[in-house]
């Protein structure tokens, strides 16, 4: 089915153009929100009245997409993700990456009109990615993608238990040789102040005072 496009559809063309659609697509979808209209000679007629601002709007498209282009090819990304050490990244810098950091940086580009290698950005390093603008314009973007190390943190071996009980026995230690000099000591003042032998059969000899008391005793 062949219809005029009243809006820009970016999975379809712009104001203005003549398209073949299903007519499913066409009665179901663009019809009900007003982005087409049926080709008949009254729509042509209607869409040739409006050329000239239609044609004025193309121009000003490709004046905003030469402005964005100079903007996007003198911005550098800087990334940093993930790595290992050999620089393999944990994953991988897609189209929709690069979407979401230029939205931070205030750029409105769909991720459909980002190009990048096959399958993403594996490894740090250098890169370009391009971007698709108004008719045949595109960008180039630099990237930069560094390597977030991650740290991993190595857990403390445990103290073995021998080694404790090493210690443990070791502080007890001084209290076990106390203990039988205080039972030394203790028996001493018990059985009190200790006699010096004398040879057998010998008597202690007496004082003098007790030697002359015995001479001076009456017969």
């Amino acid at each position: 089915m062949k219809v005029i496009l009243n809006k820009d559809l970016s999975t379809l063309g712009e104001e203005g153009d003549v398209k073949d659609v299903a007519k499913g697509y066409a009665r179901n979808y663009l019809f009900p929100r007003g982005i087409a209209l049926p080709y008949t000679p009254k729509t042509v007629k209607m869409f040739e009245a409006r050329k000239g601002d239609i044609d004025a709007r193309k121009e000003q498209k490709r004046h905003d997409a030469l402005g964005l282009k100079e903007k996007l090819e003198t911005t550098e990304l800087t990334l940093s993700m993930p790595a290992g050490a050999n620089g393999k990244l944990y994953g991988a810098v897609t189209g929709q990456t690069i979407c979401d950091e230029l939205t931070k940086l205030g750029f409105q580009i769909e991720r459909k009109r980002i190009e990048l290698v096959t399958g993403g950005i594996k490894s740090v390093g250098k890169y370009k990615a391009t971007v698709k603008l108004y008719e045949n314009q595109s960008a180039e973007i630099q990237i930069t993608v560094n390597a977030q190390i991650i740290k991993t943190e190595t857990p403390h071996a445990p103290a073995r238990p021998n080694r404790r009980r090493r210690e443990e026995g070791a502080a007890k230690a001084p209290a076990a040789d106390s203990a039988p000099v205080e039972a030394v000591a203790g028996e001493e003042s018990q059985a009190g102040p200790a006699i010096p032998d004398t040879a057998e059969g010998e008597q202690p000899a007496a004082s003098e005072d007790g030697a002359a008391a015995s001479g001076n005793s009456p017969s």
